[in-house]
């Protein structure tokens, strides 16, 4: 009997407990373009504690029942944004952040240690903001992810001018290209020369050097993710560029204005127009074929 009214005990104390508990979830997004703010701070000031945004921007917060909750939706590069919720059941809510406009001064922030903060350890990985891309100096007027890339630290380039990279003495086949999480097998153009992607229409670039999960299976050098845009839900947005060998266009916009949107983005090389005056027609078709040829072969 008495094992029996002990169980009974230990689970209305457990449901007593989880009664006292409230979730709160959301998605996290620019106020101008409606776009997933990736990695952004939920924090319950009563608590300090927190979470981070995932790659879509959702949240879901977990915390104690209490007549009023505050919670600070925090990113960097955008203004501060408090939220106070006064339910006492599981709510759901979704938070737009405006982003900074003026310069600030010098900003020194100073914290306590506090582990309680800490939810997962994950050691050698590097988010690689697309405006800072954007800032660095253009190679020959082209602005590639690879070659940004091999400039972190642990990072090395590989061939002379090619795109690809090795992490930590690793091989360029042992990298995992992801473009929103799906595998890409050949993120190169032009034998190497560049990669596949398109600096406007990407979000968000983080390379993982060490230390990944079990679900980045058959890869043992590094994973790089890359998640793309999904197009301004407010205004139309028109952007490009004109380079020494290429030259891109995105086109973006709203298909219903903050619901639903689209993105078109495409680049073409000059180097074939480079070249038309020079080899005849058929000429430059049998030497692009024996080029793939070769390259294929090798």
């Amino acid at each position: 009997m008495k094992p029996i009214l002990f169980v009974i005990a230990t689970t209305l104390s457990f449901l007593h407990i989880v009664a006292q508990k409230i979730t709160i979830s959301g998605f996290v997004k620019d106020k101008a373009s409606q776009e997933a703010l990736i990695g952004a701070s939920v924090i319950d000031a009563h608590t300090k504690t927190g979470i981070f945004t995932n790659l879509y921007g959702f949240y879901s917060l977990t915390i104690a029942k209490s007549d009023t909750i505050e919670l600070l939706f925090t990113y960097q590069g955008y203004h501060i944004q408090a939220k106070k919720v006064v339910s006492q059941e599981n709510a759901h809510i979704d938070v737009l952040l405006e982003s900074i406009t003026t310069t600030l001064g010098e900003v020194v922030v100073t914290a306590e240690k506090n582990d309680q903060n800490i939810q997962r350890a994950q050691m050698g990985v590097i988010d690689v903001p697309i405006t800072a891309i954007k800032n660095l100096p253009a190679i020959i007027g082209e602005r590639d992810i690879f070659k940004i890339v091999q400039l972190l630290p642990g990072v090395q380039g590989g061939n002379e001018g090619t795109a690809g990279f090795h992490v930590r003495g690793g091989n360029q086949d042992q990298n995992l290209v992801q473009l929103d999480e799906a595998t890409v097998y050949n993120p190169y153009h032009l034998f190497g020369l560049f990669s596949t992607f398109n600096v406007n229409a990407i979000n968000n670039v983080q390379l993982i050097k060490g230390g990944f999960p079990a679900e980045y299976g058959g890869r043992l050098s590094s994973i790089l993710n890359i998640t793309m845009k999904e197009g301004n839900k407010t205004k139309y947005q028109l952007e490009g560029g004109i380079g020494l060998l290429s030259c891109n266009l995105t086109f973006q916009g709203p298909i219903q204005k903050n619901k639903s949107s689209f993105i078109v983005s495409a680049r073409n090389s000059h180097i074939n127009l480079l070249l038309k005056p020079f080899i005849p027609k058929n000429t430059l078709s049998l030497c692009l074929i024996y080029c793939c040829w070769c390259y294929l072969k090798v």
